[in-house]
């Protein structure tokens, strides 16, 4: 019983992480073409972004669900603590998204009326905020919740600090990156090349952020310091700021080699770097920075029963993911677009 009390815990913040990296990787892009309305204002280009998304957007908060699933289930400790750490930017997020998803259906519903700019707004506005919201989250996370007893005990605007707002603003911008990349992928001419503009300005924005964030998070908690500075620590977290050049590199020469998928792979190869390295700084705290993935779990029998669950469901849900990206596969035109 000791080894499951041991390692369940860590197969279930393996799968969390999972499901929060899928989620980033597939709604990233999705909020991020949301918010690059504001720079492209062609209703035909903009009509051709959307019908980039219009198959899949709404499946991909999936992964958000099986993500709050996970911590209400499994770690219920966690999930008491942050909930209300976090009600503020959570509700406005969610709000956000309803707003955004039914600003995207009615824009088409109202084509060729006065009212079709109004749900353009709530489309960008809802995308922003949106992400906005989740980058405070995840800032708010990583600076530490004050707990008492097992249970939050500050105020309401806790999560509110320069350094939430930072992350807040790079995720925002990281988003848009995503947003940039998938259209360069995923569309031609006019539309394509400003895409590579917008690109190549969204990423000196994210690798600011990054590099802000991964200097300001070390001297947030002395834990956190000697993760990235202490020996043997320094040979797992060194390689991810070196990855992260790298990758600059690659995304350099695929904007000027006018390649297709790299700058887009390459912007996912951040977001993977970026959330490794916070993994490791936080590691093992799941509330930093005093309570661990083994103070907040569920018992060893509850959860081997949502694990035999999720073993079922995990395989399908990738699948029809993977399935329907891969029939709306392919470039997009005015011709065939959603409108």
């Amino acid at each position: 019983m000791m080894d499951l009390t041991y390692w369940l815990p860590i197969i279930w913040a393996v799968i969390l992480v999972a499901a929060i990296s899928i989620y980033v990787i597939l709604d990233g892009f999705d909020l991020g073409i949301g918010m690059l309305f504001a720079l492209e204002r062609d209703p035909g280009r903009r009509n051709v972004m959307v019908s980039t998304i219009a198959p899949v957007w709404d499946g991909n908060e999936t992964w958000m669900v099986l993500g709050g699933a996970v911590l209400y289930g499994v770690f219920p400790g966690a999930y008491g603590t942050l909930l209300p750490a976090f009600y503020l930017p959570i509700i406005l997020m969610l709000l956000a998204l309803i707003f955004r998803g039914v600003a995207f259906e009615f824009r088409v519903m109202t084509h060729g009326t006065g009212r079709e700019k109004l749900w353009n707004v709530g489309f960008m506005a809802g995308s922003g905020i949106a992400a906005f919201c989740q980058g405070a989250i995840l800032g708010g996370v990583v600076q530490g919740v004050k707990v008492v007893d097992g249970a939050f005990a500050g105020s309401a605007l806790d999560w509110l600090t320069p350094f939430s707002i930072l992350c807040g603003l790079a995720v925002m911008c990281g988003y848009a990156l995503l947003g940039a990349t998938w259209l360069i992928w995923r569309t031609t001419g006019a539309l394509e090349a400003s895409c590579r503009r917008w690109a190549s300005k969204l990423a000196i924005g994210l690798f600011a952020g990054i590099v802000a964030v991964s200097l300001w998070t070390p001297l947030l908690h002395a834990p956190y310091l000697r993760r990235w500075t202490d020996w043997p620590n320094i040979v797992f977290v060194l390689p991810v700021p070196v990855l992260v050049a790298v990758l600059g590199v690659l995304f350099v020469r695929g904007l000027r080699h006018e390649h297709s998928k790299s700058p887009f792979l390459c912007a996912l190869g951040w977001f993977f770097l970026c959330l490794s390295g916070l993994g490791i700084t936080v590691w093992p705290y799941i509330v930093p920075p005093g309570l661990t993935l083994w103070d907040v779990s569920a018992p060893p029998s509850s959860q081997l029963f949502q694990l035999v669950g999720t073993v079922i469901l995990l395989p399908i849900i990738l699948t029809y993911t993977i399935y329907s990206y891969r029939v709306f596969r392919g470039k997009v035109t005015g011709t065939n677009g959603y409108h």
